[in-house]
């Protein structure tokens, strides 16, 4: 998934989302331990997916965190 689209998300959204993309990669790698899949690239996509969630919650939360102090660079 595209970062981009990700960006318009709001921070409740990509919290759900990074719930169930986790959710997802727990499955697949479950799967892939039982020997039912070999989606190595879908294992991989979602980690990404998730790292990039990750990212963008950070940086609303350093955004927020600026804000309060006024913009000020510590």
């Amino acid at each position: 998934m595209k970062a981009q689209k990700m960006r318009e998300w709001t921070s409740e959204e990509l919290n759900a989302k990074a719930r169930e993309f986790s959710d997802q990669l727990f499955r697949l790698k479950f799967q892939l331990m039982n020997g039912q899949t070999e989606t190595l690239s879908k294992i991989r996509v979602l980690r990404k997916d998730i790292a990039r969630v990750k990212t963008l919650l950070r940086a609303a939360e350093l955004e927020k965190e600026q804000s309060k102090t006024g913009g000020r660079a510590n």
